[in-house]
C-alpha cells in the first residue's frame, strides 16, 4: 500500500482534501483486499477533480492514461470503485455526520490532516456495497489532423466545420468569428 507521503509527493502538498481521499481509497482497497491496479482490473468513478482524487490515482492505480479512472462532474467527495475480477462495485463518501463532527471540532490545518489520518475509519468513511454495470474498457481511438492548426486529435472529439476536420478549440474559434461576422454584418 502506498503511504499518505506518496501521496504528498504526487499531489505537491498535504491538505485535509488529499488526506481525505486518501483514507477513502485505502478503505476500498482493504474492501477489496485489493493492492494497486497493475491494468483496468480496478476502476475508479470520481464526482469531483479535487486533491482527493490524486489520492485515489497514487493509492489505487486508476489513472485516465490507462482508461480506469473515470470523471464525472458532480461536485461531490464522493468515489465508486469497481472491481472487475469480483464484478463488485462500493460507494464511498463521508457520513452525514462527518459535517457535524468538523462543526464541533477547532483544528488547525496540520491537526485536521493529522485527526483525517488517524481518527477512526467508520467516523470519515461510509463505505455502501452497490450494483453498478460493468464500465467499459479503454478503448484505443484512432487520431486524425485537425484541418485548422495541424494537431492530431481523437476522431471522437472532431467537429466538421465548412468540410474541413477541426478539433474543438478550432471550432470554437471559428465559431466565433462567424458569429462576429455576422453581427457586424448587422
Amino acid at each position: 500500500m502506498r503511504s499518505y507521503l506518496e501521496a504528498v509527493q504526487f499531489h505537491g502538498h498535504s491538505c485535509p482534501g488529499l488526506a481525505m481521499g486518501y483514507r477513502m481509497t485505502k478503505a476500498a482497497l482493504d474492501h477489496f483486499s485489493h493492492g494497486r491496479a497493475e491494468d483496468e482490473e480496478l476502476v475508479a468513478i470520481v464526482e469531483n477533480d479535487a486533491c482527493g482524487t490524486d489520492a485515489v490515482q497514487v493509492l489505487s492505480g486508476c489513472t485516465f492514461g490507462k482508461g480506469n479512472l473515470i470523471f464525472k462532474d458532480h461536485g461531490k467527495m464522493v468515489y465508486t470503485f469497481y472491481n472487475r475480477n469480483s464484478g463488485k462495485a462500493i460507494r464511498i463518501s463521508r457520513p452525514a455526520e462527518f459535517k457535524e463532527t468538523l462543526n464541533h471540532i477547532d483544528l488547525s490545518r496540520e491537526e485536521m490532516i493529522d485527526w483525517i489520518l488517524s481518527v477512526s475509519e467508520v467516523e470519515i468513511v461510509k463505505l455502501v456495497e452497490i450494483k453498478i454495470p460493468e464500465p467499459e474498457f479503454a478503448r484505443i481511438l484512432k487520431t486524425v489532423i485537425c484541418e485548422y492548426c495541424g494537431e492530431t486529435v481523437t476522431e471522437t472529439r472532431v467537429h466538421e466545420l465548412n468540410g474541413k476536420i477541426s478539433c474543438i478549440p478550432c471550432f470554437k474559434k471559428q465559431n466565433k468569428q462567424i458569429i462576429k461576422q455576422g453581427e457586424q454584418q448587422k
